[in-house]
């Protein structure tokens, strides 16, 4: 029990850090982090990508959206599970059941086959590429399904929020690497 309180303290916290910072430093900080995104091999060579709307002040990934070169894939929460649908700039969005936009039920889906890379929200990340998310297990859920796991994954957060360590659980799978303002970093592992 206590390592979920540790984690709650701790998503409390960074919460609170990150929703401090202001409008015109979140979009700096964003666009830093996209221009580092865009030029890292692993991006470059993915066809397509899911990715998320950014949400409580998360890094804002708009930047990416308008390349054209890239198919987007973005998550519509169904009761625990994510479920995969393909979008571009000027397609109709809706608000799910958490407040976060997401693609029209009906825009085509995604499935793993397809999928090249993973843009991975989190309030959170270590250096052996563990995320804090937000509690609902969403992305935990995904990333351990067979048909999910071998997709290259990389974390999306602020660099004050890249720690050392993060309380992770024996179902945790680590990401592949973590991109902040300051760059991307491939994480360690175990």
């Amino acid at each position: 029990m206590k390592l979920q309180q540790n984690k709650s303290q701790l998503r409390r916290q960074l919460l609170k850090q990150r929703l401090s910072i202001s409008a015109q430093e979140c979009q700096e900080k964003s666009a830093k982090l996209c221009t580092h995104l865009q030029s890292s091999p692993i991006f470059k060579q993915a066809k397509t990508i899911l990715a998320y709307f950014s949400f409580r002040c998360e890094p804002d990934l708009n930047f990416l959206f308008t390349n054209t070169e890239k198919k987007w894939g973005f998550p519509r929460c169904v009761d625990k599970s994510l479920f995969w649908h393909r979008w571009q700039p000027g397609e109709p969005l809706e608000k799910g059941n958490f407040g976060i936009f997401e693609p029209h039920p009906n825009s085509p889906s995604l499935q793993p086959n397809l999928v090249d890379l993973i843009l991975v929200p989190a309030i959170a990340c270590d250096y052996r590429g563990y995320r804090l998310g937000y509690g609902g297990g969403f992305y935990d859920r995904m990333l351990a399904s067979p048909k999910w796991q071998t997709k290259p994954t990389i974390g999306i957060i602020y660099d004050f929020a890249f720690l050392p360590q993060l309380p992770s659980d024996p179902w945790d799978k680590p990401l592949d690497a973590v991109c902040t303002e300051t760059g991307v970093k491939i994480v360690t592992g175990d």
